[in-house]
């Protein structure tokens, strides 16, 4: 079951960039073919993993039901626990998908919590 909203963490600038360019298209797509997305219970482990101490990131809530390009549920790394999926989109991001734009923060000793999830 895919959750209401999915997530994207990215830089304020990759942000900014992607409104002036309308659609955004991280390094991930070109690299591997999907742009990584995270369930809201799922952020705080790539973000961790990839961004630990970073005070510059925000997160792009995603409205699913407007991603044009296909979402797939796969493994993320072996650290992960073993059942645990992520999604991935595989094409760009359209703008039109995003519904909220938050700061995400680290707590003082650089790390990220999980997300309170309603």
């Amino acid at each position: 079951m895919t959750p209401s909203t999915l997530l994207h963490i990215c830089t304020r600038e990759e942000w900014e960039n992607a409104r002036a360019a309308g659609e955004y298209r991280a390094h991930s797509l070109a690299e591997a073919g999907f742009i990584h997305l995270s369930a809201p219970y799922q952020a705080h482990l790539p973000a961790n993993r990839l961004f630990a101490g970073r005070t510059d990131l925000v997160l792009l809530h995603l409205d699913p039901a407007n991603l044009d390009a296909p979402v797939k549920w796969e493994p993320g790394v072996p650290t992960d626990p073993s059942s645990m999926r992520f999604p991935h989109l595989y094409g760009p991001l359209p703008l039109a998908a995003v519904t909220e734009v938050t700061d995400f923060r680290p707590g003082p000793d650089g790390s990220f919590a999980p997300l309170e999830v309603n």
